[in-house]
């Protein structure tokens, strides 16, 4: 069936808490496993270096499987792509809360997003392709919402759920979840296809997952291997290499497995460049955050979630206003605003001493997700806006294969600088004659977190000058006009 047509009979407020309901889950298992991390150490007695592979792993894996979503969507419609997506996701959250130790965990999860990978893109999508442009703004803020009501209830959530019982009950919660999504998706969603890819591009696919492997792998080991050795120089020129080859061949191919001519589009190469960035301030935040309290102040995880319970209401509660004020304000005021709150509040951050108050995290932590809830959704929205319905499927795989993939490189590359900064800062607190081996290990570590934050500062301000150049969408101002 046509789009056009379906649009016109597609009732909104069922459609998309169908899609609501999926992203919110999905979301919701990147953002809980951050509680649980430092639990997890004292469970399997495992390194840091490890244990955050249970969130770049899944995020690698999500980033692998986005590119495949524009092929699997034309192929089998994106209606029931979605439904298996979010099947898989659920039998790959059992296996999650069922694994013995941590080398399993992260197998598991990365299965697990390798099937989280698909849900976003599809969702955003059937956004794109099934609702008439006048709703989309909205449409886009609502299914915003969804990736920031996860984080917002997700820290306390999955500290009651360790608290009370223990960690696997952040997986198994998935299963009920799972069943009520499928349930709404079969029910809610129309059939359609706009048209079936001519041919599955193999090479492609290989040549993004070994470049994005190879980089990931680079970053993380490379500070334990050295940066000089023969392996890690080996990845990054693998890695690299194997990304030229990938967009060398997705330009010429006639089936490619993106379609990488959508960033002709200017406006929307500066938007995915501006979400970039605001992926890895948010993620410095998600990750750094929780294991600062536990590791230096001793909260536990229920108390870590509170602490960041009102950052993330304030980031759920504006979402749905910023859809609001996007017509009228248009997406550069929205966005240079967000990220310099982004910025501003980052800073602040980068100020920490072990005896910080509390009232100083939250207070800045709600800059920072204000500042997130302003400039996502217009982000997104207004590089997608100007992408036609037939290209928007590989326009939205390219956009969350970019997030998923900066998302995990950004966790990947901030434990590594919080190890270079920490050594660092011991070395420097011994020069300055500073003998207990306690205050070195505590005090370095702090001074570590504050130089990660500085860095993830000055790479948000960078997108200052990026939103300012951005000016409302012709489409937008017509629908603003009409709605006066």
């Amino acid at each position: 069936m046509n789009p056009s047509e379906e649009s016109r009979a597609i009732r909104f407020w069922p459609f998309m808490f169908a899609l609501f309901v999926g992203s919110f889950m999905s979301v919701l298992s990147s953002s809980t496993i951050t509680i649980a991390i430092p639990e997890l150490q004292r469970y399997f007695g495992a390194e840091l270096s490890l244990l955050q592979w249970t969130l770049t792993g899944f995020m690698l894996a999500m980033g692998t499987s986005a590119p495949l979503t524009g092929y699997l969507g034309g192929r089998f419609s994106f209606k029931w792509l979605y439904v298996a997506s979010l099947v898989g996701f659920t039998l790959a959250s059992v296996l999650c809360g069922l694994a013995w130790d941590t080398r399993s965990l992260v197998v598991f999860r990365f299965v697990q997003g390798a099937f989280c990978g698909a849900i976003m893109p599809v969702t955003m999508t059937l956004i794109y392709q099934l609702l008439p442009r006048e709703r989309q703004a909205l449409a886009a803020s609502l299914w915003s919402l969804s990736a920031s009501l996860a984080p917002a209830f997700g820290p306390t959530f999955a500290g009651w759920l360790i608290t009370l019982g223990n960690w696997r009950w952040l997986f198994f919660i998935n299963v009920p979840l799972g069943l009520v999504a499928v349930g709404l998706a079969v029910r809610t969603i129309p059939f359609y296809r706009l048209q079936a890819p001519k041919a599955f591009d193999l090479p492609g696919l290989l040549t993004v997952i070994t470049g994005t492997l190879s980089l990931l792998i680079a970053l993380s080991q490379g500070r334990d291997w050295g940066w000089t050795q023969v392996k890690t120089v080996s990845l990054f020129m693998i890695g690299t290499l194997s990304l030229i080859v990938f967009v060398v061949r997705e330009l010429k191919t006639s089936a490619p497995l993106l379609d990488l001519r959508v960033l002709a589009n200017g406006r929307y190469l500066v938007t995915l460049i501006i979400s970039s960035i605001i992926t890895i301030s948010l993620y410095s935040g998600a990750f750094l955050v929780p294991v600062f309290l536990q590791k230096v102040q001793g909260v536990t995880p229920l108390e870590t979630g509170l602490i960041l319970l009102p950052a993330s209401l304030a980031m759920a509660l504006l979402m749905p206003l910023v859809g609001r004020m996007y017509g009228p304000l248009g997406p550069s005021t929205l966005m240079t605003a967000g990220v310099l709150l982004i910025a501003g509040g980052t800073f602040a951050l980068s100020r920490l001493t072990p005896d910080v108050p509390r009232f100083y995290m939250v207070m800045w932590m709600v800059v920072r997700n204000v500042g997130i809830a302003l400039s996502m959704m217009p982000a997104s929205n207004a590089g997608m806006e100007q992408i036609s319905r037939e290209l928007s499927g590989h326009a939205s795989s390219i956009s969350n294969w970019l997030r998923n993939v900066f998302g995990a490189f950004s966790i990947a590359i901030f434990t590594s600088l919080l190890s270079t900064f920490t050594a660092r800062e011991a070395q420097e607190l011994v020069r300055q004659g500073m003998t207990e081996r306690s205050r070195i290990e505590l005090f370095s570590f702090v001074e570590g977190i504050n130089d990660v934050y500085l860095v993830a500062t000055l790479i948000a301000l960078v997108a200052v000058p990026l939103s300012l150049g951005i000016r409302k969408h012709r489409v937008v101002l017509e629908a603003s006009a009409e709605a006066r």
